[in-house]
C-alpha cells in the first residue's frame, strides 16, 4: 500500500461521488509529478561540432533540420552562430563543397556525352533556353501582290466601261 506521506511514490486515487448517481463512486487518478533534470549545456564551436555542422550542410539540410542533425537544439545553433561566426562559416563551406561536387559530376557527365547533363548546365547556369518555334502548315500560300491583283481583276470585271474612262 502506498505511503500517503510521500506523494511521489505512485499514483494516488481520490474518490468523488457522482451527484446524479448517489450510489456510484468514480475513482479519479491523480498523476504523479515528474521532474526532469535540467542542466544548461555549454555551447562552444568545438572541432567536432563544426564538423557535424559542415556535414549536415553538405547534405543540403537547412535551419532547424541542420541544427538537429548537428546535435544541437535550434535555439542553441542560432546562439552559436551569433556568438562564433566560425559556425556559420562551417555551414557555408559545407554548402559550397557540396555544390562543387555536384557541379563536377554534372560537368564530367556532359563532357562524356550526356546530352541531358549538358542541357541542364546550359539551362541552369548559363540561362539558356531552346527557341520556341510554332510550326503552322498552310496548304495555300498567300501573296499580297497576288491578292491585290485578284481584287483588281474582280473590280474591273464588274464595272461598266464608262466609269473607267477618265477625262471626258
Amino acid at each position: 500500500m502506498a505511503d500517503r506521506s510521500n506523494p511521489t511514490q505512485g499514483p494516488q486515487k481520490i474518490f468523488f461521488l457522482n451527484p446524479n448517481l448517489h450510489s456510484l463512486i468514480i475513482p479519479v487518478i491523480k498523476p504523479r509529478m515528474k521532474s526532469f533534470h535540467y542542466e544548461p549545456r555549454e555551447i562552444k564551436a568545438t572541432e567536432a561540432r563544426l564538423r557535424s555542422i559542415y556535414d549536415a550542410a553538405y547534405l543540403g539540410l537547412k535551419g532547424d533540420s541542420l541544427a538537429l542533425a548537428a546535435g544541437l537544439m535550434p535555439v542553441e545553433y542560432r546562439q552559436l552562430c551569433q556568438l562564433d561566426p566560425v559556425a556559420e562559416l562551417a555551414e557555408k563551406q559545407g554548402r559550397a563543397d557540396s555544390e562543387i561536387t555536384a557541379s563536377r559530376a554534372l560537368h564530367n557527365a556532359a563532357q562524356q556525352g550526356d546530352a541531358k547533363a549538358a542541357l541542364a548546365i546550359l539551362q541552369h547556369r548559363h540561362e539558356w533556353s531552346a527557341k520556341q518555334e510554332i510550326s503552322v502548315d498552310i496548304y495555300q500560300k498567300i501573296s499580297i501582290t497576288q491578292a491585290l491583283q485578284d481584287a483588281t481583276n474582280r473590280v474591273i470585271e464588274h464595272m461598266p466601261a464608262k466609269e473607267l474612262s477618265y477625262g471626258e
